[in-house]
């Protein structure tokens, strides 16, 4: 089940966790959005819910140069 959300807040304590090759979902991301030099990342933000509820949460994306963010899962 993917919840709904809005990103309410900046992203702080951005990390990176997996680069190229190291992303389990990398042949996908190419397939849906071309080829780059993708890299998993986490944050902080503050979210609201599809309920109107906010919430401090980590959230998750792909990011890649040229091509943006892409996919935020909290």
């Amino acid at each position: 089940m993917e919840l709904e959300f809005e990103i309410i807040s900046k992203i702080t304590s951005r990390e990176t966790i997996a680069v190229g090759n190291s992303i389990r979902e990398l042949p996908r991301l190419r397939k849906l959005y071309g080829h780059g030099r993708w890299r998993k990342i986490k944050g902080i933000a503050k979210v609201k819910l599809s309920d109107n509820t906010i919430h401090t949460v980590d959230i998750h994306w792909y990011e890649a140069h040229g091509i943006g963010k892409k996919q935020f899962k909290i």
